[in-house]
């Protein structure tokens, strides 16, 4: 079968295509027909070395398809039945193994495109706006990159629990994609300090809540844009590590709230997994979620989709099929 295959830390010119062995069911584990693949930056963080993976590493940690086979003790699942999953790697090939508690039965209103641009970035935008600060009707929130996969999906589920949703984009294109999907003002920060835009717009209290993928480059301005007692939900890094900080700074800001939540310790049991992900279907299946794909890439040019993500260039959930 086809793979990419990551036998060094670098670029994206280390995601190399290759012909490698069909790979075989365990127990516990179900086969997959692989049919599309989220592209996220944790793939990015593995291909890179950030986070370190064994070599050679298969990434791709969010993908759909119909199982081809069921392993040894697997009663809850069957062949053809179509799954996504998130947070396992092997994605990036036309077949994969995951664990059968990380299978995710995809209902029939739900496409594979859906669910593979859904499962890993919409969970994520599930327990941020649900769990780690759950959004309350008439509050207001920040979203940074609110035209990205995740800020999109954030910015529909804050808006359906009652939040008046400020989005930070960077072109006139992405300010028209963000509010699209529901936000109610936009800062471009290229043209405007995101702070002093906030505390404008929300006449000089701030934020209840900022979710923030970007990390280095919107620290600062995240925190500045708190209320007192607000949370800053650093969720990712796109444009790298936050520097160490000191405790004070979060007493200095109004006694705000720093967390730094990963998905894998909000489904932390089937059960947990399988009704966030009910939530999203029955979202979409309603008509009420909109999932925008904004690039489809042949496996083969993964490199290329990573190129894509990594320039901010896009909008939207970006798809190898």
């Amino acid at each position: 079968m086809r793979a990419i295959v990551i036998e060094e830390f670098g670029g994206p010119e280390v995601l190399r295509p290759q012909e490698i062995d069909d790979p075989t069911p365990g127990p516990g584990q179900v086969l997959l027909d692989v049919a599309a693949r989220g592209v996220n930056f944790i793939d990015v963080y593995q291909r890179s070395g950030v986070y370190k993976v064994d070599l050679p590493f298969v990434p791709g940690m969010e993908a759909s398809g119909t199982i081809a086979a069921v392993g040894e003790g697997v009663t809850d699942l069957k062949v053809g039945q179509r799954v996504g999953w998130a947070m396992a790697s092997g994605g990036y090939a036309d077949r994969a193994t995951v664990d059968a508690g990380l299978a995710v039965p995809v209902p029939d209103g739900v496409s594979d495109e859906q669910a593979a641009a859904l499962l890993l970035q919409g969970m994520t935008a599930h327990y941020l706006t649900c769990s780690v600060h759950p959004v309350a009707e008439g509050q207001t929130i920040l979203v940074h990159a609110a035209a990205g996969g995740t800020g999109l999906l954030i910015t529909q589920l804050a808006k359906a629990r009652g939040a008046r949703v400020i989005g930070t984009v960077s072109t006139e294109e992405k300010e028209a994609v963000a509010r699209a999907a529901g936000a109610d003002e936009i800062i471009r920060y290229t043209k405007t300090p995101v702070a002093e835009a906030v505390r404008d717009l929300t006449g000089g209290e701030g934020v209840s809540a900022v979710y923030d993928g970007v990390g280095k480059d919107t620290f600062d301005a995240s925190l500045a844009s708190l209320r007192p007692r607000g949370v800053l939900a650093l969720f990712g890094q796109s444009s790298g590590l936050v520097e160490p900080v000191d405790p004070q700074r979060l007493n200095s800001a109004g006694s705000v709230y720093l967390s730094r939540p990963s998905l894998a310790h909000f489904v932390t049991d089937r059960e947990e997994l399988l009704g966030r992900a009910r939530d999203l279907f029955e979202l979409v299946e309603q008509g009420r979620l909109d999932v925008r794909v904004g690039g489809r890439y042949p496996l083969e040019e993964a490199g290329r989709a990573h190129e894509d993500l990594t320039s901010r260039a896009t909008t939207g959930k970006l798809l190898l099929v």
